[in-house]
């Protein structure tokens, strides 16, 4: 066979489903996203405008505008997503429970087929796994963790420690050994899962290992929002030992 039929049989490529992901303007872990993804799904990103604040409630409020997020949602619609993810943790917390429906109600609105948030997503993957206690590791001063806190509240699910780094910056930046050190002195015998917020500190590598270690569920922000979106797809998770992958999934009705 002569090498231009050889090329001109080659199958491909195979069809892709997709998940349009909204990011706020200072994410920097697009690649954790992507090391859950099925071959056959594209992650489709664009990001929130650039606001000159330090990491803050008022940061959070901005990356979380309504029309901000309205028109970021439009742009992720031309190849077809089959959901639009927020993939902001403070930014989906900040107003509270009623804030974080009014997202998911402004993505629908600008044409997203489905739409999930990464505080959203942390409140069903709780329930899926019959959690209602947690400790929570964040980088962020108090105030933002303190929304957080409250959020988790007003679902439900009690907080029995907290820990921050305290940072207004650079969040990606932070070393696997430093986010260890929070998780840890967050954690507490009562707690029956532990989340690590925000989806810009690094978590994938270490998920695994820490539960082993805490002997419970550990839930990160790129975790649950990638899962969620998947879910919302019908499909699984790939390539992580993590006890949310591996959830029998059941109704929020029945997971307690």
């Amino acid at each position: 066979m002569a090498p231009e039929d050889f090329l001109g049989a080659v199958p491909g490529p195979r069809p892709q489903r997709g998940i349009g992901v909204i990011a706020p303007f200072d994410l920097a872990l697009d690649r954790e996203l992507w090391r859950w993804a099925p071959a056959e799904v594209s992650l489709y990103l664009t990001r929130t405008a650039f606001v000159p604040v330090p990491v803050s409630v008022e940061q959070a409020n901005r990356v979380s505008d309504e029309a901000s997020v309205h028109a970021a949602t439009r742009d992720l619609l031309v190849p077809e997503p089959e959901v639009v993810a927020y993939a902001c943790t403070s930014g989906s917390f900040v107003d509270g429970a009623g804030g974080q429906r009014r997202l998911v109600e402004v993505m629908r609105e600008a044409g997203a087929p489905a739409a999930v948030t990464t505080s959203g997503a942390l409140v069903s993957a709780l329930e899926v796994l019959g959690v209602g206690s947690v400790a929570i590791a964040t980088p962020y001063v108090v105030s933002i963790t303190d929304r957080l806190v409250s959020y988790l509240g007003e679902h439900g699910i009690a907080v029995v420690s907290s820990v921050g780094l305290g940072l207004e910056g650079q969040i990606w930046k932070t070393c696997y050994a430093d986010v260890v050190e929070i998780v840890r002195a967050a954690d507490r015998p009562e707690a029956e899962a532990m989340f690590i917020s925000c989806t810009n500190l690094p978590t994938y590598d270490l998920i695994g290992p820490l539960e082993q270690e805490l002997g419970k569920p550990v839930l990160t922000a790129n975790q649950v929002t990638i899962w969620a979106a998947l879910r919302e797809m019908g499909l699984s998770a790939v390539g992580a030992e993590q006890r949310l992958m591996q959830a029998v999934d059941v109704p929020a009705a029945c997971a307690r």
